[in-house]
């Protein structure tokens, strides 16, 4: 069947494998291949009644396999492998074809594939892929970058493979040039470590602040999700502290070791957030909290550190707090949705990107992690401007947000003062504080700066650069 394929996919692990019948079950052929070419018939003789598969044992058949333009996506472990298979497999393609990395890549990574390709005539398509497994069957997220002209081939087959939102609209857009796509899924992840953090968070406080039981506390989340935090996260949240494991009797979420695991987007988020001097400081203190899980030693040792035991609320003051939570919460997320999109943006103006804040928003409202019913109101608000500063400019998020700052504020004392570490609501909520302060401390540090490092200073009575000499008799001089 030569050249009879429309897109192929080799890499078939589960994401490869899940995403290749996710294409065959929408009426496309698709052409198959892995290293292992046990791995190839297997899916065949599993899923071959799905739709139409191609197996290819050798690199040569694959791309034989393929229609033109050649549409290859591999789907491989990011870094070297990812590099290899592209070595093998753009010897064999002609200018026009596409390779669409569908990896958690790193964005340079992408950048740098995506220039090498293109002085070969090549497109690379760079594809943030949103969803898990299920996703990748079921309909995923997708953020595909590269060209323009790669999109006009590819986009509709990603489009129809895509999830959908409640108005129908794919979960699946273009999002720009060279490594923008991955650049869009690492802060989408970003995000995530956030989320997850703030209902972790919620969690403790529920039941070590009010007291609850897993199986209560479950139910909590799932009246919760009935509402405003209506989202993929908190709806499993439930399901897994209602979970009761088999072997002890005990809740589930009581035998897992408290030791968090990362795979490295969320530590990327914030390492470019700081080469592009972007406040995270939500998704900082996630990925913080998991690296801080993880060294078990060192909370061996603060074990035995001075400090309060908590003590349950009274059950009446433990459901005020409950709901108190729950706005501390909302308010929170919409802090990590904001310091995410504020480093979109200025992705957008360091690598020349023009990034749709509000379709990308509107593709993550279906098949993604962090998919959420307020992110109809993301994509409203910047349909509305499109270029809104922050989303605390927003009039509807900037009213949500002072009406819960009460409760959001008493959360984070209680919490202080019942011992309950909350790195994620606490920063938040600084961020909001220092968002709305008239003035910041900066002007003191800028002056320690000056006065050890004749950094200079500017002032806010007149134009210029200035300095104090500070061992010379303390006179300003201006520097411009």
């Amino acid at each position: 069947m030569a050249g009879t394929a429309q897109i192929g996919v080799t890499g078939l692990a589960v994401m490869g494998r899940n995403l290749a019948r996710n294409f065959a079950r929408h009426g496309y052929t698709v052409a198959l291949h892995n290293r292992t070419a046990s791995r190839t018939h297997d899916l065949v003789e599993q899923f071959g009644h799905e739709g139409t598969f191609v197996p290819a044992e050798t690199a040569e058949e694959f791309v034989a396999a393929l229609e033109r333009p050649r549409r290859l996506v591999i789907m491989v472990k990011a870094g070297t492998p990812t590099d290899a298979v592209i070595d093998e497999f753009a010897p064999l393609l002609e200018p026009g074809d596409m390779i669409i990395d569908g990896g958690n890549a790193h964005y340079a990574d992408t950048r740098r594939r995506e220039a090498a390709l293109r002085e070969r005539g090549l497109h690379f398509v760079g594809t943030g892929i949103s969803g898990g497994e299920e996703g990748a069957l079921n309909g995923p997220s997708i953020m595909p970058g590269g060209s323009k002209e790669s999109y006009e081939s590819l986009g509709p087959m990603l489009e129809t493979i895509s999830a959908k939102a409640a108005d129908g609209s794919p979960c699946c857009t273009y999002i720009g040039t060279d490594g923008a796509g991955h650049f869009v899924k690492m802060v989408h992840n970003g995000i995530e470590y956030a989320d997850m953090q703030l209902i972790a968070e919620a969690y403790d406080l529920l039941r070590h602040g009010a007291g609850y039981e897993p199986a209560r506390i479950a139910e909590v989340f799932r009246g919760w999700n009935a509402g405003r935090l209506d989202s993929y996260l908190i709806e499993i949240t439930a399901e897994v502290l209602a979970h009761v494991d088999a072997a002890t009797g005990r809740p589930f979420v009581d035998v897992v070791l408290d030791q968090a695991e990362q795979k490295g987007t969320g530590r990327w988020t914030v390492q470019i957030a700081l080469d592009l001097g972007v406040p995270v400081s939500g998704i900082a203190e996630a990925v913080f909290a998991r690296s801080l899980s993880g060294h078990a030693d060192l909370r061996a040792v603060g074990r035995g550190l001075a400090g309060p035991t908590p003590v349950p609320l009274p059950e009446g003051e433990a459901e005020r707090f409950s709901e108190q939570v729950e706005q501390a919460l909302y308010a929170s997320k919409v802090v990590s949705y904001t310091q995410g999109f504020h480093q979109l943006q200025a992705a957008g103006a360091e690598y020349d990107w023009t990034l749709d804040l509000g379709a990308i928003a509107g593709i993550w409202r279906g098949g993604c992690i962090i998919r959420a019913a307020f992110l109809d109101r993301i994509t409203a608000a910047y349909a509305k401007d499109a270029a809104l500063p922050s989303l605390l400019a927003d009039e509807q998020f900037a009213a949500e947000l002072g009406a819960a700052q009460d409760a959001w504020r008493t959360v984070v004392a209680t919490a202080a003062r019942l011992g309950i570490p909350v790195p994620g609501f606490a920063t938040a909520l600084s961020y909001y504080d220092a968002l709305r302060a008239p003035r910041l401390p900066a002007a003191l540090t800028q002056g320690q700066r000056d006065f050890f490092g004749a950094h200079t200073y500017h002032r806010v009575d007149r134009d210029g650069v200035f300095h104090t000499k500070w061992s010379e008799g303390r006179a300003e001089e201006q520097q411009s």
